[in-house]
């Protein structure tokens, strides 16, 4: 039974999902919009709002070290604390949107744009 388990597993093992996540989460910081599948979409949205968040609350040395050491690029890491902190200090909550795209043309698998606001 699943009581109280918060996160999905999206059909994957721990590394493969922790991996997955890692280069989502990286590739969302840099590029700012992604078109990807539903369920990892929304399996990695409280991931990059979180990282925005202590980003916009932590002192520098910590936030630094934090997501370095979940961040794949030190230019994501420097992007998430100089430039998405300083966007986002006037907004509480809400920083990424997921936009419906349509369907995918072999599985027919619910395709989304992730994107920053």
């Amino acid at each position: 039974m699943r009581h109280r388990v918060k996160s999905k597993r999206i059909g994957r093992n721990k590394a493969h999902l922790s991996a997955m996540l890692r280069n989502l989460t990286t590739s969302i910081v840099l590029f700012e919009k992604v078109k990807t599948t539903k369920a990892k979409a929304n399996a990695v949205k409280p991931i990059v709002e979180k990282m925005i968040v202590d980003a916009k609350t932590m002192t520098l040395p910590l936030v630094m070290k934090k997501l370095k050491s979940y961040l794949k690029d030190d230019n994501a890491v420097k992007k998430v604390t100089e430039d998405l902190a300083k966007r986002y200090k006037d907004r509480p909550s809400g920083f990424v949107r997921l936009i419906p795209i349509g369907y995918r043309p072999g599985d027919s698998a619910p395709m989304v744009q992730i994107e920053l606001v």
